[in-house]
């Protein structure tokens, strides 16, 4: 079953049918699942489900030829506020949920929140980006997510419980949602037009671990080929740091001098490295079949989630926007260690 064309989630819809049905819906949710499984399309859809004038909120089935439903389609609707993190940001910024600091608490999505809703059925409000919700902003938030307004939803997504502050993880009802299976990734690039062709589908779906938004990226012919090359590199008998960073960097400059497409790179290079220490783990422990790399990382499933970790905490330290060299050069020195000793340093350690 797919509800309103949105793949792979039925069971939180479920959830929110069940919570109506019981009277029993919260006002403080948690979305977290992997980039680009449908959070942000579900969040939206089900605010045009509660908003529709035509359906009770009950049903769940916005009609999507009403006033209300029209307004919600265009991104228009007065009832639903949405925010997220700027691109030349590294946070989201102060000002987007309390005003400047000359409307402090008369602008603002906490403000907005507290007002009658215009239809007088809800207010709803989308954080997308909850991951980059950090104390100064996770502060301002707190009142409402503890006092939540009457009629009022606040829906945060994020990839992660861990990765929100607990003072917010504690005052949501967290949702987790599944990665998508790469035949609905497949089904949705192909209905979407991103590709015509169904074999380009495919074989972005396999690799993108449940994300239509990297199955996107995987339809570039040119990341398809540095990943065999990073594959490649990664299974090495010898790791060799500055061989590895030097084919990093390359990709990564690729992408031109905009900062934001050479900041994706890195990550896509990094979750790349991801990708092959989490296929090493399975090969190393049996649930799936043995390849070459395991004679290159013979301390095997130990050395494998390692790598994964070292390659996240990468991942983690561009997003916060540390300079990507040095993140590059500490995560090659690391693998490095890994491979030859058996054990490597976190960050966060």
């Amino acid at each position: 079953m797919t509800w309103q064309g949105i793949r792979g989630q039925d069971a939180v819809v479920e959830r929110f049918r069940t919570a109506l049905a019981h009277h029993r819906l919260a006002s403080t949710f948690l979305f977290v699942g992997p980039e680009g499984c449908g959070k942000r399309q579900l969040a939206l859809k089900l605010a045009q489900a509660f908003l529709c004038e035509q359906n009770p909120e009950e049903d769940l089935n916005p009609c999507g030829h009403c006033a209300a439903c029209k307004q919600c389609l265009a991104g228009s609707h007065p009832d639903i506020d949405i925010i997220g993190k700027p691109e030349d940001k590294s946070s989201i910024p102060l000002e987007l949920l309390i005003g400047d600091k000359e409307h402090r608490m008369r602008e603002g999505l906490c403000f907005r929140i507290s007002l009658k809703p215009y239809s007088g059925r809800r207010k709803i409000a989308v954080i997308d980006d909850a991951d980059y919700l950090f104390h100064e902003g996770a502060n301002c938030l707190l009142k409402t997510l503890e006092e939540p307004p009457p009629k009022s939803i606040l829906i945060l997504i994020g990839t992660s419980e861990q990765r929100q502050l607990p003072t917010i993880r504690s005052r949501c009802q967290v949702v987790r949602f599944q990665p998508l299976t790469p035949e609905d990734i497949a089904a949705i690039l192909l209905e979407q037009q991103l590709t015509d062709d169904p074999a380009a589908a495919e074989q972005a779906a396999a690799i993108a671990e449940g994300s239509v938004a990297a199955a996107v990226r995987m339809l570039d012919p040119e990341l398809l080929e540095f990943r065999n090359e990073l594959m490649q590199s990664l299974a090495q008998t010898v790791f060799q740091p500055a061989a590895i960073v030097k084919l990093v960097q390359t990709f990564v400059d690729g992408a031109g001098k905009e900062s934001a497409a050479k900041k994706q790179r890195l990550k896509d290079a990094l979750q790349g490295a991801v990708s092959f220490f989490r296929q090493l783990m399975m090969a190393a422990s049996g649930a799936a079949e043995p390849t070459n790399a395991l004679r290159a990382w013979q301390s095997g499933a130990e050395a494998a989630a390692m790598g994964a970790d070292l390659s996240l905490e990468a991942i983690a330290a561009v997003e916060a926007n540390a300079a990507a060299a040095n993140v590059l050069e500490w995560w090659a020195d690391e693998l490095a260690t890994l491979q030859r000793t058996g054990t490597a340093t976190l960050l966060s350690h």
